[in-house]
């Protein structure tokens, strides 16, 4: 029995990384002014979402990581050879731009962090888009996914934050199961952009990646099945914190919107030092560990798409589309924080409802692909599975159509 228990845990921490990763990457700088800004908004109402919201990464997650492990592609990859290279240019595209402007938020991130410490963002962002680029072309594939494990443990930060704070915990605890609707645009807004933070698009096409080059296969699958869902519920539990330190903090205090996931740092100062040293401290290591992330997720996509060599254990002169375009990833979305008056706010949050509104298209390919047996074999989607996925496409696609009608409706009211 020992012996088997030893055996367990021995395969799990073999494939210990890529759920976690992805996962915690989740709560990035948009996450983490999303969230903070349902918090500072609307207070502990937004808690009732992460139960559905976790659920549903759950599902995505393995989902991909099932599909890495079986097949030994990458999502892009299978896209590509299952729906042709037209479909796939076309959702590349449209994944390149929502992903930039996710890398330009990551950096707006590691600049107002770091500016919290008064060191200006002319010196923390060029310093940090060095350090990122040396990471992820000069290391190994274990080397990277080292440094990204030990990122997710200080995501430990937002929970200390939070008990720091003393939030009501008994309104939270019932706003986080009794759903309440409103109908009003910034409130949708918030719900696509909360769904859209923590499922993001990129992060399905990531996670499969990496299982890939981690060499994770069907007979493995089992102990990363566990890691994935263990990596879901971790950022989950990251966000609630998030929330309800801003709820306790801000709007408790009387409801407002924030500007940036700055403000909500200096806004748990009056709870003590610790709080907002805290908080400041995880919004620059969960914008910096996004920062070499998000532009890996976009050089997969393209080059499986494409049919180019990739991976973090190829060399530069080996994979040199897949190096230069994340190289050009770096710059750019580095470049454009230090462009004088950028409004960096609107990125950030534009980013967040692009991945929202960009999902179930993802989703729906995700899903076609999974349960065809001539790919999959015995490893198809169960009927609960699809149901939830299927149910997931159309939840996300009437909330887009109810924030086109909504903006409309108030455009032509004046409103």
């Amino acid at each position: 029995m020992r012996k088997r228990l030893r055996n367990q845990i021995a395969l799990f921490l073999a494939v210990l990384g890529p759920g976690l990763i992805t996962a915690n990457v989740d709560n990035d700088s948009g996450g983490i002014l999303t969230y903070s800004q349902a918090g500072a908004k609307y207070g502990y109402l937004p808690l009732w979402t992460l139960i559905p919201i976790t659920l549903l990464l759950i599902v995505t997650q393995e989902m991909c990581s099932r599909m890495g492990a079986v097949t030994g592609k990458g999502l892009s990859d299978l896209i590509r050879e299952e729906f042709g290279l037209r479909t796939t240019f076309f959702m590349m595209a449209a994944l390149v731009v929502a992903n930039f402007t996710n890398v330009i938020a990551e950096f707006a991130g590691v600049a107002t962090s770091l500016e919290l410490f008064h060191i200006s963002r002319y010196v923390s962002v060029p310093l940090a888009a060095a350090a990122v680029w040396l990471l992820v072309v000069r290391g190994t594939y274990r080397s990277v996914e080292k440094v990204f494990l030990v990122a997710c443990g200080l995501y430990v930060t937002y929970i200390i934050s939070g008990f720091l704070v003393q939030p009501d915990w008994k309104v939270a605890a019932i706003a986080s199961f009794k759903p309440i609707l409103q109908f009003d645009t910034p409130y949708i807004v918030m719900l696509i952009g909360m769904v859209g933070t923590s499922i993001a698009p990129w992060m399905q096409f990531y996670l499969q990646s990496a299982v890939v080059e981690k060499g994770i296969t069907a007979k493995e699958y089992v102990q990363s099945r566990v890691e994935v869902i263990l990596g879901c519920i971790i950022t989950d539990v990251v966000a609630f914190f998030i929330i309800v330190s801003c709820a306790g903090a801000i709007w408790a205090h009387g409801p407002r919107d924030i500007e940036t996931a700055a403000d909500a740092a200096i806004a748990l100062k009056p709870f003590g030092q610790y709080a907002y040293l805290l908080f400041s401290a995880g919004l620059f290591n969960a914008s910096f560990f996004a920062a070499c992330i998000l532009p890996l997720s976009t050089v997969y996509t393209v080059c499986e798409g494409l049919g180019f060599e990739s991976g973090v254990d190829k060399r530069f002169e080996e994979a040199p589309l897949f190096y230069w375009l994340y190289t050009l990833l770096v710059v750019l979305g580095a470049a454009v924080i230090l462009w004088p008056n950028f409004p960096l706010v609107k990125m950030i949050l534009f980013s967040q409802v692009i991945n929202g509104v960009l999902l179930p298209f993802v989703l729906i390919y995700m899903v076609l692909l999974i349960n065809r047996k001539g790919l999959m074999k015995e490893w198809t989607n169960t009927h609960l599975y699809n149901l939830i996925a299927w149910t997931s496409v159309v939840i996300m696609i009437g909330l887009t159509l109810a924030l086109i009608a909504i903006s409309v409706k108030d455009f032509w009211s004046g409103g």
